[in-house]
């Protein structure tokens, strides 16, 4: 007598037949209306495990010689990590909190102990991404990601022009740098992009994560994925090893293949999420004087060159040059020295003008300041009925000796107010632009004669002079690592230490900079993945489907690209590179057949994780400023991992035969 399935496949398999299951998991109005297209993802999703265990009740064999030998620890943490994927896909709570709740579930039951759970914390990949994060705090500090974004990205029309220009350097420059400080050091320059292009973020953020992806699989040093698996292939069989551009061979057919599907799906594909408040709702409308300073950069620039007509929701409204004025200002007029530009707009914009080589504010008060200008802020102060300076002007009230303050700009009900700032008069109800050391906001908070005293986020004045010393550190960064004379880790700590050290950026600042909600997912994946690992749940995973293959080497790669993939998305990618590669070997020795196809397979397939912020580390680094949910890497991910399964697959035999 034939063995039985175990009951809960048959159960599941009736259920899943049941009209009764269909009508609890598609309700008829999700169906009915447009919001079905945002949840098909999801349902995908669904279905695909719903096919699953169908296979698994038709194949009873299969289902117990893979998985039911899983002890109750391994079935544990495939439910933990499948309640996470679900939870982060259908609930707003924060991904820290569920990856570190199922994380803590795991340590509580037993299943990891707590060295383990605390490794994936102590991890070089993440301390890595620490590090970087102080390194970019000074590149943003000195204006050196501005300058960035200028000479390399400039100003495309257009949101296809914007993408293509993103796309191409960022991946020439994975192709021989770890992606992890490719992505950190361009996130914080296509924010500002975006601002300047009014472009939403979400357009771009994940194909900058992308395309450093679609690099990284041109080269062998373009990922660490890359690198693991040649030292494995190095170690474990007579092969010499990959050359530098080997696996270019499939890899930048697949890179071309990314850019092409992102460039024509990204207008109906990649998410536009708005901010709740943008700055065309803001009612503040500042009057704000700057001034072209001595030697400055600007001086023989037109105003368009300047880049003074591109910022958003800034309207520069005249100069004024000498005793002469000049309203309507061409975009064509030429800058000189000492012009004082006025200009109207929100408070976002005038931190860009802040940020400006070249432009300093026209008052000289703020030279006059006992603190440096490295430390202070912008500080935002809206003036009370109780302020001794209400009907003084600003100078007649001698605001900078009263509250060790500068105003730089004033704001009265969206009206545009005339006249130089220290001879405007205060009244109640405007709102202060000032400049300030941050212990202003403490003096000031229970005062009454402020009803609002806040802090403006990442107002620190440019150091400009530190540039060329951040961009030269940067340098130095990256030549270490390229010709391995240090790791990642401690080319990137020297960069941090060197950035504090010579001032390109202040302690506290590049503290604020780090971002920990990030890190602590990442940790938190880190354990999971492991969890996998050791439990034995991931090898039950890729046992139970390379038993599908059968004998034919063309399929056999299919199921080994397709299962790397997939437990690339659930653990880390070097993770569920170094646990397939015997399981690959194995196989080729048993097929006799070359194990590089294999080999090839792993590297990509590895590398190219698209479906899950957590797949990649660099996918996760985007997730909160770009603002995405997490079945926005389904809708864009999935295509593009079948995508690059399909093309590695067609050539992989081609570039690397199975019958040398």
């Amino acid at each position: 007598m034939a063995k039985q399935p175990p009951w809960w496949p048959r159960i599941l398999q009736r259920q899943w037949r049941s009209p009764r299951t269909w009508n609890a998991i598609l309700p008829f109005n999700v169906i009915k209306t447009t919001k079905f297209f945002s949840t098909a993802p999801m349902l995908g999703v669904l279905c695909a495990g719903g096919f699953s265990m169908a296979m698994f009740a038709q194949l009873p064999s299969l289902g117990e010689a893979a998985f039911f030998g899983l002890g109750w620890q391994g079935w544990l943490t495939l439910g933990l990590t499948l309640v996470a994927f679900l939870l982060n896909a259908l609930t707003p709570l924060p991904a820290e909190v569920i990856f570190l709740g199922a994380l803590g579930a795991l340590l509580l039951t037993g299943v990891l102990d707590t060295s383990t759970t605390l490794a994936g914390f102590s991890n070089e990949g993440l301390a890595t991404i620490a590090v970087l994060y102080l390194v970019v705090t000074g590149l943003q500090q000195t204006g050196s990601l501005s300058w960035i974004s200028q000479r390399v990205l400039g100003l495309p029309k257009g949101e296809s022009a914007a993408l293509m220009r993103l796309m191409v350097p960022v991946m020439g420059l994975s192709a021989f740098l770890n992606n992890t400080p490719v992505v950190a050091m361009f996130i914080p320059v296509v924010n500002e992009w975006c601002r300047k292009l009014r472009i939403s973020p979400s357009k771009l953020m994940l194909p900058l994560s992308y395309s450093a992806s679609f690099g990284g699989v041109c080269t062998l040093i373009g990922t660490s994925t890359n690198l693991v698996v040649n030292g494995l292939l190095i170690a474990e069989t007579d092969h010499a090893g990959l050359g530098l551009f080997d696996i270019a061979l499939v890899g930048l057919p697949c890179a071309i293949a990314g850019v092409t599907f992102l460039m024509l799906s990204h207008s109906w594909l990649l998410p536009e999420r708005k901010p709740a408040i943008s700055d065309q709702d803001d009612l503040r409308q500042y009057t704000v004087e700057m001034v072209v300073h001595e030697n400055s950069p600007l001086i023989g620039k037109s105003i368009e060159e300047a880049g003074l007509r591109n910022l958003p929701n800034l309207y520069l409204i005249e100069v004024v040059r000498d005793s002469l004025v000049l309203p309507a200002v061409s975009p064509r007029e030429v800058l000189q020295e000492k012009d004082q530009l006025v200009f109207v707009g929100a408070v976002d914009s005038i931190l860009d003008l802040n940020r400006l080589r070249g432009l300093q504010p026209a008052t000289d008060q703020v030279f006059k300041l006992d603190t440096p200008r490295s430390e202070r802020c912008l500080i935002e102060a809206v003036v009370s009925n109780t302020c001794p300076l209400i009907r003084q002007t600003i100078r007649e009230g001698k605001f900078r000796s009263r509250y060790n303050a500068v105003v730089l700009a004033v704001a009265r009900n969206g009206e545009r107010l005339k006249g130089k700032i220290g001879e405007m008069r205060l009244l109640a109800g405007d709102t202060l632009l000032l400049e300030t050391h941050p212990t202003f906001l403490e003096q000031q908070r229970g005062s009454r004669d402020f009803y609002l005293v806040s802090e403006i986020p990442d107002s620190e004045p440019m150091r400009h002079d530190r540039a060329p010393l951040a961009l030269g550190i940067l340098l130095v960064m990256v030549v270490c690592v390229v010709f391995g004379w240090l790791s990642m880790l401690k080319a990137a700590t020297l960069a941090a230490i060197a950035m504090i050290v010579f001032g390109c950026c202040s302690p506290s600042r590049s503290l604020k900079s780090i971002e920990w909600s990030v890190l602590l997912v990442i940790g938190a994946a880190f354990g999971l993945g492991k969890a996998l690992e050791t439990t034995g749940a991931a090898g039950a995973i890729a046992a139970n489907l390379l038993q599908l293959a059968g004998d034919n080497p063309w399929p056999t790669l299919v199921v080994v690209y397709g299962i790397t993939t997939l437990l690339t998305e659930l653990i880390t990618n070097n993770a569920a590179a170094a646990l397939m590669f015997p399981i690959s070997v194995s196989l080729a020795n048993t097929l006799g057949v070359d194990v590089m196809p294999f080999v090839i397979a792993i590297m990509i397939g590895a590398s190219a994780s698209f479906s899950t912020p957590i797949g990649y580390q660099t996918n996760l680094m985007v997730y909160g400023p770009g603002g995405y949910k997490f079945t926005d890497y389904f809708r864009v991910g999935i295509p593009l991992n079948l995508l690059f399964w399909a093309v590695s697959c067609v050539l992989i035999p081609f570039a690397f035969p199975f019958y040398p």
